[in-house]
């Protein structure tokens, strides 16, 4: 741990504004614009996978980054399922969210978030934007799904607070997102506004149960969602809202750690505004550290100060707001794990886990009955029709299920002896009858996407022998997922490879 570094009377509101921004950037080594920034005072940095090509290049990265300024904060959005940075490049080994809400073993939760802390710890990461703790009430939910617990609040609240706990033994710290619920909701707030219109009750008993939690559990930070909610503010998202922030968070729940947003990047946050006048409403509102986006640049960091010193000048912003966020957040930065040196670990960053874990997570698959007699008729796949969906930009272009497991692992399957057809929206399906049987279509939230409904609805007219695997949140009434792995993580790739080669085996037995 650092010690807490001096802010308000006495040092430079220069500095204190510059504490609250936690900007992206671009490349995996730092540029010198950035570390004169950090060694100014810049709060931190938010790292993406764009940053990060191995462990060993992610610690150099964050120790040059922490040597500029040992009270910054080092965040990275690393959940431990499909949203995930310190695995970009092949998937992350962890089940997810939603599986391990299934599973529902609280010890399970907890080892997993203390094996992501390790991880982050060991590279010099000092806080996760996770758990995402929105009850996913929505099963049209395009930007959360599987990355919550659950749609049972109590559930998601005790796995929230068993990551939180697990997380933070470490000394990597939580941020229990995305304030106040992003769960029920159709709209991603990364391209705009989305409005949760739901009574006051619904909220206190749906949405903010998994917050309580958090916060009970000690998360040090909370990450706000870009979303109105008229019962509480009809005019502004809870980013920009002080009754949401000051009343009902600090207010009524108690919390007293450190407020970051949501990357103001985003429509939901900035779409009006811009992000410059977005970050001193936001600031203004009682949010402590900025998030900024993923590809910033000085100039747009000289933006924000200079529009952030016009709002104190103007009287629009107090300047005691200010040194309170900037010592919230030296508060937070002085909680962090000291900077490691020497070799990171292999088997840290990412631990082994034997046939057993792997079988728990598929006992949690949904699988009519169906799908599993069409593959216990076959002897091989013949066709995997892969359909690729508009990207999530929480996700990001990291290679996920079956795919990115047989990359990985480097070992033959059913997957590498069958014919891969890619389907998206943009190239749909020449000739269902003509493809070699059985048929396995494998995608995210497909019952979300017209073009893979077409897809699944064309073969299924001319065929007998579709197996369908939907690695997202599928439709209440799984119409198109004749199998549901809720999550695409490497891990869960696994459990698919695991789960169509034991049914297929399974004709073997059958007399």
């Amino acid at each position: 741990m650092t010690a807490i570094a001096s802010t308000g009377p006495g040092t430079s509101l220069r500095r204190d504004i510059l504490t609250t921004l936690l900007p992206g950037f671009d490349g995996m080594t730092a540029p010198e614009w950035l570390l004169d920034r950090f060694r100014a005072g810049l709060g931190g940095v938010c790292l993406f996978g764009q940053n990060v090509e191995s462990p060993e290049q992610l610690r150099a990265l964050n120790a040059s980054l922490r040597t500029a300024n040992p009270d910054a904060v080092i965040a990275v959005d690393e959940e431990g399922g499909d949203v995930t940075r310190l695995f970009y490049d092949r998937g992350a080994p962890f089940p997810g969210n939603a599986v391990l809400g299934r599973i529902d073993d609280l010890e399970l939760t907890a080892r997993v978030a203390r094996a992501v802390g390790e991880a982050l710890a060991a590279t010099g990461c000092t806080v996760t934007f996770a758990p995402d703790v929105d009850v996913n009430a929505n099963p049209d939910n395009p930007v959360i799904g599987i990355r919550s617990f659950g749609a049972d609040p109590e559930l998601v609240a005790r796995h929230s607070a068993a990551w939180v706990e697990g997380l933070q033994q470490t000394g990597v710290a939580a941020s229990a997102k995305h304030f106040p619920g992003h769960g029920d909701t159709a709209t991603d707030s990364h391209l705009a506004l989305p409005v949760v219109d739901v009574p006051l009750d619904t909220l206190l008993e749906r949405e903010l149960v998994p917050f309580r939690a958090a916060i009970a559990a000690g998360s040090r930070t909370i990450m706000t969602s870009h979303i109105l909610i008229p019962q509480l503010d009809a005019e502004n998202p809870a980013t920009l809202s002080p009754q949401i922030l000051n009343r009902l968070l600090r207010g009524e729940l108690g919390f007293d750690g450190v407020i970051v947003t949501d990357a103001l990047d985003m429509t939901g946050a900035s779409g009006v505004h811009g992000i410059p006048e977005a970050a001193v409403r936001a600031l203004a509102a009682g949010c402590d550290l900025l998030c900024i986006g993923s590809n910033n640049t000085d100039a747009q960091l000289t933006e924000i100060i200079a529009t952030i010193e016009s709002a104190i000048d103007a009287g629009r912003l107090p300047a005691d707001r200010v040194v309170e966020a900037a010592r919230r957040v030296r508060e937070l930065a002085a909680t962090a794990p000291a900077m490691p040196t020497g070799p990171v670990a292999a088997s840290v960053i990412e631990p082994a886990h034997d046939a057993g874990e792997v079988g728990r997570v598929v006992e949690v698959f949904e699988a009519t009955d169906g799908a599993r007699a069409r593959l216990a008729g076959a002897r091989r796949i013949g066709t995997v029709v892969r359909i690729d969906t508009v990207v999530n930009i929480a996700v990001g272009d990291a290679p996920w299920g079956p795919f990115a497991a047989e990359a990985a692992n480097g070992t033959a399957s059913w997957l590498g002896a069958a014919q891969t057809v890619a389907v998206s929206a943009a190239q749909g399906l020449a000739d269902p009858a003509a493809l070699a049987g059985p048929v396995l279509v494998v995608g995210k939230d497909l019952h979300r996407h017209p073009f893979a409904r077409s897809a699944i609805d064309a073969l299924r007219a001319v065929r007998d022998d579709v197996v369908t695997i939907d690695m997202g949140w599928p439709s209440n009434d799984r119409a198109y997922a004749d199998v549901a792995t809720f999550g695409a993580s490497r891990l869960l790739g696994e459990a698919v490879i695991e789960f169509i080669g034991d049914a297929m085996r399974a004709a073997v037995a059958t007399p």
